[in-house]
């Protein structure tokens, strides 16, 4: 039960409206996969994979940790509702 509440949580804030504008989470994933064109071929392919998902996963364990697990503003994210509904 713990785990389907963290999981919706995680899933709420991730798609949150006012976490990040639209405009913005278009332009972060052209910006990725255009990388991820321009470096298919080359050796660095893996190294940019697994250095975007490790550097994503650091950046995300950080921010749940500033913000007591979603429940406090930092940094500007300001949906607190989105994790107080559980």
């Amino acid at each position: 039960m713990f785990m389907r509440n963290a999981i919706r949580r995680e899933l709420r804030v991730a798609f949150s409206r006012k976490a990040q504008p639209v405009w913005f989470r278009i332009a972060k994933w052209m910006v990725a996969i255009g990388i991820s064109v321009l470096l298919w071929a080359t050796p660095y392919f893996w190294l940019w994979t697994l250095g975007a998902l490790g550097s994503g996963l650091t950046v995300h364990f950080v921010w749940r940790w500033k913000t007591k697990g979603w429940t406090r503003p930092w940094g500007g994210w300001a949906d607190i509702e989105a994790a107080q509904q559980d």
